[in-house]
């Protein structure tokens, strides 16, 4: 089965890794060697994995200059081509109307069902300064990349038969999947791109997940962090003992395994395998499917 466009999900995660090579991958000179800009120049097994990693991918050395705040959006922009294109070759097994906004406001929690409530509490907080000091505004969250799903007319759930005879009268009234209820899209992910994993951005990681469990009236939408962190260990700050997060995503997952093996770095590889086994961390090409989940 091939994806609308033709492609397998070998090719998209193929282009996938060309479209990150292409557009945020740079390298940087230090003490007469260099390295990628997803390895932390402090440490050495960051390097070293890093190198191998790209050696492997056919990832080439180029000397740019990106800012962090351009690799966080070109990663976000790749990662929601690749989602959008995996996932629609999976439509016959998870139908629907998606959206994938790319404007910060069209992206902001309080656009869907499950946290309209939110733009409502902002309202009133901006009337009131005093309450905005001490309730914060940590609750409106835009994620990096939001999946969403449209409401669905009557129409379509009536399509092989009449499900939903005189238009449902007082049977149905309050779901917020049908188009007749409610106008909002429902919230179905919300996914958190991170081109390296250090510990204070791990920690916003974990504060978006707590704020979108705390704060829905509805069901919670899927949770996920997808990154490109050579280092098993630093993944484990975030994925281990979180059950806010559903998974999280590597960019290379089977690629990264066999360059650790290769490299005998065995605390990296007994933390690696204990994510993986653990079911804590997977490789991008799952991604799709578990969306459709």
């Amino acid at each position: 089965m091939t994806s609308p466009a033709g492609k397998t999900l070998q090719t998209l995660r193929a282009e996938y890794h060309r479209e990150l090579a292409r557009k945020l991958l740079s390298w940087t000179k230090k003490d007469r060697s260099s390295f990628p800009n997803f390895a932390d120049g402090s440490s050495k097994n960051s390097v070293l994995i890093a190198k191998e990693l790209c050696q492997l991918l056919g990832w080439r050395e180029q000397f740019r200059k990106i800012s962090p705040q351009q690799v966080g959006k070109l990663f976000e922009n790749c990662t929601r081509q690749f989602i959008r294109q995996g996932f629609a070759a999976l439509a016959h097994l998870r139908p629907g109307t998606w959206l994938y906004p790319t404007k910060d406001t069209d992206k902001e929690i309080s656009r869907f069902v499950q946290y309209r409530h939110l733009e409502q509490l902002a309202s009133v907080l901006r009337e009131k300064p005093d309450l905005r000091s001490m309730l914060g505004e940590d609750y409106l969250i835009t994620p990096d990349i939001v999946i969403a799903r449209q409401p669905v007319a009557d129409a379509e759930i009536n399509q092989h038969f009449v499900f939903l005879p005189g238009g449902g009268k007082h049977l149905a009234n309050l779901t917020p999947f049908r188009a007749v209820n409610q106008s909002y899209p429902i919230l179905h992910a919300c996914v958190s791109c991170k081109w390296t994993i250090r510990s204070d951005r791990g920690q916003s990681a974990r504060s978006e997940a707590l704020n979108l469990i705390r704060n829905r009236k509805g069901h919670l939408p899927h949770i996920i962090v997808v990154t490109a962190e050579p280092l098993p260990t630093r993944i484990a700050c975030l994925a281990l003992g979180t059950g806010e997060l559903d998974c999280v995503y590597h960019i290379a997952l089977p690629e990264l395994q066999e360059v650790i093996a290769a490299l005998s770095l065995q605390d990296q590889a007994e933390q690696l395998n204990v994510l993986r086994n653990g079911e804590r961390l997977r490789d991008i090409s799952d991604l799709p499917f578990d969306l459709a989940s």
